[in-house]
């Protein structure tokens, strides 16, 4: 097998004020909590992850929300429920998608989280059989000391590994990781929402690529007006990525851009060859 397959999956609902996602479009600085604010600012957006069959191995990014949502989403989430509110249809969980393909948690080569916010590492748990599960040294050491953004008991018992970015040509700060070594799947830091946020690039042989922006933007109108993300450690950073982001996306090669939460993008498969 040469070609690579990218399952785009939605692994879960969120609802949101509108100023959570797009943080510039509100002068109120607190819009994305939603406090005191009127249910009509509020969208739901998909939780996507992604599972990429690559000829060296399979690799899911993300987990979205596990099922524990369904029952209780205080028990889940505790106070971060009243900014995001977690929903998770009937076969939605990453693990029965990924019954569906065929897979199970142990056939995963490498779990790769492209940050440890709360909507891409729930479902962690249904997934700890992972062969290799891997995130940034810089969002690891950023979630031992943030307990307001992070929720610890997501990766309690599971055996996460860290990766340092290292210098490169690729991304806002020139830092990066590359998986396999080969430039076909590769890391790139682009902080600002977190401190060790992870976009993913993929390139099959032919050179086509396609960039997985995750929450550098929340949708194509994040990346086409710049917006930021409400929640973000550091504002200059998120903009510098995004703007980054953008940038890339118009480069010939980049047949396709995906942010996390885009409510037009629809589960889909792309192959690269």
């Amino acid at each position: 097998m040469t070609d690579i397959k990218i399952h785009v999956l939605h692994t879960g609902l969120v609802q949101v004020d509108a100023g959570l996602p797009f943080h510039d479009k509100f002068r109120n600085p607190l819009a994305f909590t939603g406090l005191f604010r009127s249910h009509v600012h509020q969208l739901t957006l998909p939780v996507s992850s992604y599972l990429i069959e690559h000829p060296k191995g399979l690799v899911l990014i993300d987990t979205g929300w596990h099922e524990r949502v369904r029952q209780s989403q205080w028990q889940e989430l505790g106070l971060q429920m009243q900014i995001n509110k977690a929903y998770l249809p009937a076969g939605w969980s990453v693990r029965e998608q990924l019954a569906t393909l065929g897979y199970q948690p142990q056939d995963i080569d490498y779990l790769m989280l492209s940050h440890l916010h709360s909507d891409h590492a729930s479902g962690l748990p249904l997934v700890k059989d992972a062969q290799h599960i891997l995130v940034s040294q810089n969002e690891w050491d950023a979630a031992q000391h943030d307990h307001l953004r992070y929720i610890a008991k997501m990766w309690r018992g599971v055996d996460v590994q860290t990766y340092d970015f290292t210098a490169s040509e690729l991304g806002p700060f020139h830092q990066s990781f590359d998986l396999f070594g080969d430039g076909s799947l590769q890391f790139i830091y682009v902080p600002g929402h977190s401190r060790g946020l992870a976009a993913t690039l993929i390139q099959g042989t032919s050179g086509q690529q396609v960039l997985l922006a995750s929450d550098t933007g929340y949708a194509q109108t994040s990346i086409d007006h710049l917006y930021t993300p409400g929640i973000v450690v550091n504002r200059a950073e998120a903009l510098q990525s995004i703007a980054w982001v953008q940038q890339k996306a118009s480069e010939p090669q980049v047949i396709t851009t995906l942010t996390n939460h885009d409510p037009d993008i629809r589960p889909q498969v792309i192959t690269l060859t």
